[in-house]
């Protein structure tokens, strides 16, 4: 950037240096107070010095609001930015990114979040920490499960998470009582659905949890030592309307297919208490059939009502 940039612009809100080959943004950047869009797109930045020092500590930290640096060649998302805390959109699409740092959740300010275009295989649970996000684009990266934790989004209108390696949606999705748009075309899910079943036995210790709570035995705090009191509060009840049991950490992953919009069947991630409640041949499953079939309706007609858009193909 030019030196004295900021005596010849000192009132400067809006600044587009996007497809100029630039390799670093001098310290002349943050001596700009108004400035609250920075667009650097299409640029050679990404190694060391690619973004001025001391940053986090200067007036832009405050006033930046869009910070758009897709299409340069970042292999992590720089630490700096993570302290821009006034940021309503960050776009980094386009670059190099194999994560997303757990210290996203700083920017409690972020409306809109573009990621796309990366190398990304997981989503941290932090993410789910950006109360006001509106927009997340994750698509055309290499992520494979989408963590529950991301039903904590409330604010979320639009999802996009097309050409990714999902092959199931946690249930716990359909929380996100006001997303609009859903994007999922080109994952697994979408070309062969996927069918899963998987079970380890319960340890000794889980099977008595599940005895204290699945026959309601009164304990108090001081009946036992915290550990297990905190244990017993992780209790979670098993889905099946006729089951009535729980569990902790022994589980049975199986994927439930739900319609969306009447017309697409989408893969769930649901859990079951033991193999017992997902066999055909056990008398809970033979009753609880019809109600699955209607929990799918129920669940149809929801999503029905609240998505616009389900991008599938």
């Amino acid at each position: 950037l030019p030196a004295g940039l900021s005596q010849w612009f000192p009132a400067l809100e809006v600044l587009d240096v996007s497809g100029t080959g630039l390799t670093e943004m001098g310290a002349e950047l943050l001596s700009l107070p108004c400035l609250h869009t920075l667009l650097a797109k299409n640029n050679r930045l990404g190694g060391p010095g690619s973004l001025p020092k001391g940053l986090e500590q200067a007036p832009l930290a405050r006033s930046l609001r869009v910070l758009n640096l897709s299409g340069n060649r970042f292999s992590e998302v720089p630490p700096a930015l993570l302290q821009l805390r006034g940021l309503r959109s960050l776009s980094l699409g386009g670059n190099r990114l194999h994560g997303i740092p757990p210290d996203i959740q700083e920017l409690h300010s972020l409306e809109f979040l573009y990621l796309g275009g990366n190398f990304i295989t997981a989503i941290p649970p932090e993410l789910a920490k950006l109360p006001s996000l509106r927009y997340l684009v994750l698509c055309d990266n290499k992520i494979q499960s989408i963590p529950p934790q991301l039903a904590q989004l409330h604010s979320l209108r639009s999802l996009s998470l097309h050409n990714n390696l999902l092959t199931y949606l946690p249930r716990e999705i359909l929380n996100l009582v006001h997303l609009e748009e859903l994007s999922l075309r080109g994952n697994p899910l979408v070309v062969r659905f996927v069918r899963d079943l998987t079970y380890n036995p319960p340890s000794l210790q889980e099977l008595a949890g599940r005895t204290v709570k699945t026959r309601n035995v009164p304990y108090a705090p001081s009946d036992l030592p915290d550990s297990l009191v905190r244990y017993l509060s992780l209790a979670s009840n098993c889905p099946n309307p006729k089951c009535g049991g729980v569990y902790f950490d022994s589980c049975v992953r199986q994927i439930k297919f739900v319609d969306f919009c009447g017309k697409y069947r989408l893969p769930l991630m649901h859990y079951l208490c033991s193999p017992e409640c997902s066999s055909p041949y056990s008398s809970a499953s033979q009753s609880s059939t019809s109600q699955s079939e209607s929990d799918s309706e129920d669940e149809a007609s929801v999503a029905a009502h609240r998505m616009q858009k389900v991008l599938l193909g």
